[in-house]
């Protein structure tokens, strides 16, 4: 099978993927086998690529959004069928024992690993998973439009969850890209009005064709006080303005895997009034499912741009600079 291989940590603008031609995986007890459609891309790929995550794996194939029909299935799975259209996230694997994963926080768990970074991803034609951790998709999305729902829609629905928005309720989004474009869908269908802050014009375009009540480029302009906000920019800097920007008793969340330093704040200033700041630390299956369902539900229709396999490298490139609206998708042969 051709993949998109990383062999040693490099910044992108290196081009430090190679194509080459690999066996394809069998699936092990418990696990199915995709032949992978497509395989949206994901600021978490940069994260793992140039370093900023810890080094888990090499040689290793990136990618967590991934999307295809199972084509072989290992001894003891039965939940799922050959030639079912299926999803692959971020979250991997957990214990299913610890504390964390008995009391619906497996994302939590201290054991879990992760597509892409622990175990080989989608940037291939073929891919493996857990069964368990294999979401089904709703007929509702082609492949290309559920891509971006395995990571970006999933950790958006997560940091809406986080962000304790009130029905009817303003939101601010810091940072347009994969998920904020997903979220406001999500937030205008449950009634609620968006603020966007984003610092790419092109960006700023798209928040507006989809329906923001005001779009900036700096987190000082926004023009009222708001119930809920999340950060989806790798930016602590934002985190002061973003705070200073909620009403009484409003909650921030930080969406992001890596986030550059968070500076020194005035306690009265930032985070009196009980304002609240809340982290996502990746997402639970259940997670995944309540986004697909309401997803399908409303629709979502994310925006996506289209790349070959080969070309990974351009389109991690462009994601990094900011030159792609929505999501980019890395489609197969």
């Amino acid at each position: 099978m051709k993949a998109m291989v990383l062999e040693s940590i490099r910044p992108i603008d290196a081009s430090p993927l190679r194509l080459v031609e690999l066996p394809a995986p069998e699936p092990a007890a418990g696990e199915v086998r995709l032949k992978v459609s497509c395989c949206a891309i994901c600021r978490t790929d940069l994260h793992v690529i140039e370093g900023d995550l810890p080094k888990q794996r090499l040689p290793i194939v990136p990618g967590h959004q991934v999307v295809g029909k199972v084509d072989a299935m290992g001894s003891g799975c039965g939940k799922l069928r050959v030639g079912q259209r299926v999803g692959v996230a971020w979250l991997r694997r957990t214990c299913g024992q610890c504390d964390y994963c008995r009391s619906g926080r497996e994302n939590l768990c201290e054991s879990a690993s992760f597509t892409g970074y622990h175990a080989d991803g989608g940037y291939a034609e073929y891919a493996v998973v857990p069964e368990e951790f294999a979401y089904p998709i709703p007929d509702a999305f082609g492949d290309l439009q559920a891509a971006p729902l395995l990571c970006a829609g999933i950790i958006g629905y997560r940091a809406l969850s986080r962000s304790r928005l009130p029905a009817g309720g303003t939101l601010a989004l810091y940072g347009f890209g994969s998920s904020g474009h997903v979220v406001i869908q999500i937030a205008q269908h449950r009634g609620c009005e968006v603020y966007v802050v984003t610092r790419g014009e092109r960006h700023r375009q798209l928040a507006r064709q989809m329906g923001a009540v005001w779009v900036g480029r700096e987190a000082s302009e926004l023009p009222v006080k708001v119930d809920s906000a999340i950060i989806f920019a790798p930016a602590g800097e934002l985190v002061p303005p973003a705070l200073e920007g909620l009403k009484k008793g409003g909650t921030l969340a930080l969406a992001g895997i890596h986030m550059s330093p968070i500076p020194e704040m005035d306690y009265e200033r930032y985070v009196f009034y009980e304002r609240d700041i809340r982290s996502v630390t990746c997402n639970t299956r259940e997670d995944g499912r309540q986004l697909l369902a309401e997803a399908a539900q409303i629709p979502i229709r994310p925006h996506t741009t289209t790349y070959p396999l080969a070309e990974a490298n351009r389109a991690l490139q462009e994601l990094k600079n900011d030159q792609i609206n929505g999501t980019g998708v890395l489609v197969m042969d």
